[in-house]
């Protein structure tokens, strides 16, 4: 067996692998990475890249069949092998662009640092030792001073019966389909899920059924959040089965039958070709060989890291199987974080509180920040106000006025934002500038000095602040339809 030896060596090569393993490069390591299945992981293959991809495609096909605008277009039609095609191509994109630059600074004569991928499946023989077995079987031994595990995640099996890939999918599964299913069932009323309901009734070739087991879709968010998902997947079509439970189903040749049970006590059974199973995702780590290095596995199935991502003296964590949001942008902080603790060069801790997420729905929502549920748990008093698009005159001239800003700050003498929802076109450009100024602390008085551009999205959120503050253009009493405030404080 070939051994070799490295600075670092980093187990996955997914958006918190890669990430770890460029900011190791540069602190001048020999940094080998190993990875087991699709370089740049669920963050580009089956994830992140591909679904976002189908989504900007059916938004795309959407509008084109808009018949409201003063135009029509005639003898639109869509294939599901293209738009599969267009998905493999950027997913394509992108890994290579990950490849290019692993090859780019590969071990050079004389050089004091470098990136080696070994593709293959990694297991702990020590706390010092790693063997990748290859995909063509042949076996080498890396050596490392130090190691970053980031196996990230897989999606999470049905309790109740197999999936085969083929008519009963998870998110891995949904480039395999050869045409766009008749119907489809999809299970689990979360972001993933929301988003491929969408993704499907877009594309207007699919009947969309959404299994929500509670009363509302992503139910973590405050009420007003969700009930305006939930209108939105109904206007494209999406029919949200709320309060259900999946009591059974039974496979036949060309669809399958589901018996749903509800929590008033009726029950439903509905014919489907293809259920699309969402119900989250679980750590990768079985083939890591954890039991040979002493490090145990949580109740739920994670690893425990400290403050520092650090699992072990010389062993680390970063990305899925840390436990916190399945995010790209939680990954990618995690593996630069865990690069930098080996390193010593920490400067500041991790901060999860203002990472900013992006809900692709129709349209789509990004939140940065605590929302109202979150206060109250919290028994912080905040002052909130809604602002929806309909006096946003970007959003206006856009014909797209059905989102809206709504911000949460504090409810003290020099208020700071402590939350910022926003759904609609550019939501997420939109609102990006304020998870700055709430990791910097800056007050809403100071954040008035910037004077935004006409006509802009990010007028609105103006507006939000200068309600907040008295000072608005227009007021909540003249549009009480368009624009809500209110304030809550704990029970003493």
């Amino acid at each position: 067996m070939e051994k070799l030896k490295f600075d670092v060596c980093i187990i996955g090569c997914g958006p918190a692998g890669f990430a770890a393993a460029m900011r190791s490069y540069d602190f001048n390591n020999h940094v080998c990475i190993i990875e087991g299945n699709h370089v740049g992981g669920a963050g580009i293959h089956d994830g992140a890249l591909s679904s976002k991809t189908m989504w900007e495609l059916s938004k795309d096909f959407a509008i084109a069949n808009r018949v409201d605008r003063g135009y029509r277009a005639s003898s639109i039609s869509v294939d599901y092998e293209k738009i599969r095609d267009n998905v493999f191509s950027a997913v394509r994109e992108k890994e290579y662009q990950i490849r290019s630059q692993i090859e780019m600074f590969s071990k050079k004569e004389d050089s004091n640092k470098s990136l080696t991928l070994f593709e293959g499946w990694g297991k702990f023989s020590s706390d010092k030792t790693v063997i990748v077995t290859k995909y063509d079987g042949e076996r080498v031994e890396i050596e490392a001073k130090d190691f970053i595990i980031a196996s990230g995640s897989h999606p999470r099996k049905h309790p109740s019966f197999e999936l085969d890939g083929e008519r009963i999918i998870s998110s891995d599964h949904v480039l395999n389909l050869k045409k766009f299913p008749r119907d489809i069932l999809i299970i689990g009323a979360g972001v993933v899920g929301c988003e491929f309901a969408t993704i499907f009734a877009e594309f207007g070739q699919t009947k969309v059924h959404l299994l929500d087991s509670q009363d509302r879709v992503i139910p973590f968010e405050d009420d007003d959040v969700s009930d305006y998902a939930s209108k939105m997947l109904e206007n494209i079509g999406v029919n949200i089965h709320h309060t259900a439970s999946l009591r059974g189903i039974k496979k036949y040749e060309k669809y399958i039958d589901v018996t749903l049970d509800y929590k008033d006590g009726h029950t439903e059974v509905i014919s489907v070709e293809t259920i699309l199973v969402s119900i989250g995702r679980v750590p990768t780590f079985k083939k890591l060989g954890l039991e040979n290095v002493g490090i145990t596995i949580t109740d739920r199935g994670l690893l425990c890291t400290n403050e520092q991502c650090k699992v072990d003296h010389n062993i680390y964590a970063a990305g899925d199987i840390s436990g916190h949001n399945a995010l790209v942008n939680v990954a990618e902080m995690e593996g630069r974080f865990a690069a930098k603790a080996i390193k010593d060069k920490i400067k500041f801790p991790l901060r999860y509180r203002n990472m900013s997420t992006i809900m692709f729905f129709n349209p789509e929502i990004s939140a940065i920040g605590l929302n109202e549920k979150e206060c109250q748990k919290e028994n912080i008093a905040y002052k909130v106000v809604v602002y929806k698009h309909a006096l946003v005159s970007r959003a206006i001239a856009m014909r797209d006025t059905d989102g809206f800003f709504k911000m949460i700050v504090s409810d003290d003498e020099n208020p700071r934002v402590l939350g910022i929802r926003a759904a609609g076109p550019q939501s997420a450009a939109s609102i990006m500038y304020i998870a700055t100024l709430m990791d910097h602390d800056v007050t809403l008085s100071d954040i008035m000095k910037t004077v935004h551009p006409h006509p802009s999205m990010t007028e609105g959120i103006q507006e939000c602040i200068r309600i907040l503050l008295d000072k608005s253009i227009f007021k909540a009493e003249a549009f009480p339809q368009y624009v809500k405030f209110k304030s809550w404080t704990p029970n003493k």
